[in-house]
């Protein structure tokens, strides 16, 4: 039988996670307008991350809803779930960087995808690190693995960030680089998260 304090957790971590859908679907509409409008892969990238973590936050709220709540089984299918979700990013920033790279496609200066990015990087840690306690306290690698995207959504936009600003300097390269390296991010914590190993990031 679970404790009341367990109880509250779960119900935290399902509200956290309802939280971070509502803003995800803003953030992952605005990176994709001005990933497409900046010609960025990494802004791109970043925007479809957005969906990916969302895909997260789904499975969390699954997981914590009626029967579910109390479920070893349900717990075991919501981390498996989130590692897919952490693999469905990968060979599609592969496969577009390679095309525009083959294009000859260069990111262009994007105030939206900046302004959009800064705010995920301020943001986005707080929820991360909330979750990954609550993960902890129940003892839920799902959640642990939902915060982990939370805080590596926020990483992602320093570095898209960077990117876009190093791209005004000339090093357009910087973009393409930034979607590879959130590609090899996505696959390494996609198998953490498969055999349930806590992220230390």
């Amino acid at each position: 039988m679970a404790s009341a304090d367990w109880l509250r957790a779960a119900r935290a971590a399902r509200s956290l996670s309802v939280v971070t859908l509502v803003w995800l679907g803003v953030e992952s509409s605005l990176g994709l307008v001005a990933g497409v409008a900046a010609h960025s892969v990494a802004l791109l990238g970043w925007g479809l991350s957005a969906l990916v973590e969302a895909a997260a936050s789904l499975i969390v709220v699954w997981r914590f809803t009626g029967s579910r709540t109390l479920s070893a089984g349900a717990e075991l299918r919501a981390r498996r779930a989130v590692a897919v979700s952490f693999w469905v990013l990968a060979p599609y920033l592969v496969l577009h960087v390679a095309y525009d790279m083959g294009a000859g496609h260069r990111a262009e200066p994007s105030v939206l995808g900046i302004v959009v990015t800064a705010v995920s990087m301020v943001s986005m840690p707080a929820l991360g690190l909330a979750k990954r306690r609550l993960g902890a306290r129940l003892a839920s690698p799902s959640t642990s693995g939902e915060g982990t995207q939370n805080v590596i959504c926020a990483v992602m936009a320093g570095g898209v960030l960077a990117g876009l600003w190093l791209n005004t300097l000339g090093w357009w390269w910087m973009d393409p680089a930034m979607a590879v390296t959130l590609a090899v991010v996505a696959a390494r914590e996609g198998w953490r998260a498969w055999h349930g190993h806590a992220c230390c990031h």
